[in-house]
């Protein structure tokens, strides 16, 4: 996990990869007690949507053909639909597009200066209609693709290489802080201290079912 050298991932029970046996002890204590197993999947879907909405940007992560390596860019948040389905610009002429082409599945990361994250993986599709561009079209996009002066490539919302990246959310994981800065210190400085997991973050998970029945219940 992000703020915290234990790595914590969402994991999963019985998975495949173990060092050791712990008995009817949490192997991961950390991720035990800050798993909130309480919030509605409104609550889950919409406080997600909220702290995506408010980091702006993320890291999406797709995997490139020729090599098979994954490969991270920062892309700026042009909207967001269905809960957390997100739409992203893009120039249809550079390499995530091919990229998105021959595998669609995609990972996209938050983070805030708070240590508060989101990892929300989907497929992505790429959608040129121009109805769609200028819905979610800003200004500021012209100066990421730029003015070719030939009356075409203007950047602006007819410009045909501009692209929305829309991504259908299928699962993902969060973790936003419980307490204040300080609090989260008092924790973790007890936590080195004690040995006992510090409980300093709300850690969801949304399956893949729970984000289809929301998506059915919202009208999606």
């Amino acid at each position: 996990m992000s703020g915290n050298p234990s790595g914590m991932t969402s994991g999963v029970s019985g998975s495949g990869f173990s060092t050791t046996n712990t008995g009817d002890k949490p192997a991961d204590p950390v991720k035990a007690k800050n798993l909130d197993t309480e919030a509605s999947v409104k609550d889950k879907v919409e406080d997600l949507g909220k702290f995506v909405e408010a980091c702006k940007s993320g890291m999406m992560t797709t995997r490139q053909d020729k090599t098979g390596l994954l490969v991270s860019r920062c892309m700026a948040l042009a909207a967001r639909e269905n809960g957390i389905d997100l739409i992203f610009f893009t120039n249809t002429e550079s390499g995530k597009t091919d990229e998105l082409l021959h595998d669609p599945k995609v990972n996209i990361a938050f983070l805030n200066s708070s240590a508060e994250w989101a990892s929300i993986s989907g497929e992505a599709s790429i959608d040129t209609d121009r109805e769609t561009v200028k819905k979610y079209y800003s200004r500021a996009l012209k100066a990421w693709i730029s003015d070719l002066g030939d009356g075409v490539h203007d950047g602006g919302p007819n410009d045909p290489r501009i692209g929305a990246i829309k991504v259908n959310a299928i699962t993902a994981i969060y973790a936003l802080s419980k307490q204040t800065a300080i609090g989260r210190g008092v924790e973790i400085a007890k936590g080195v201290v004690t040995g006992e997991a510090p409980d300093v973050q709300k850690l969801r998970e949304i399956t893949q079912e729970e984000l289809q029945a929301y998506k059915k219940l919202s009208g999606a």
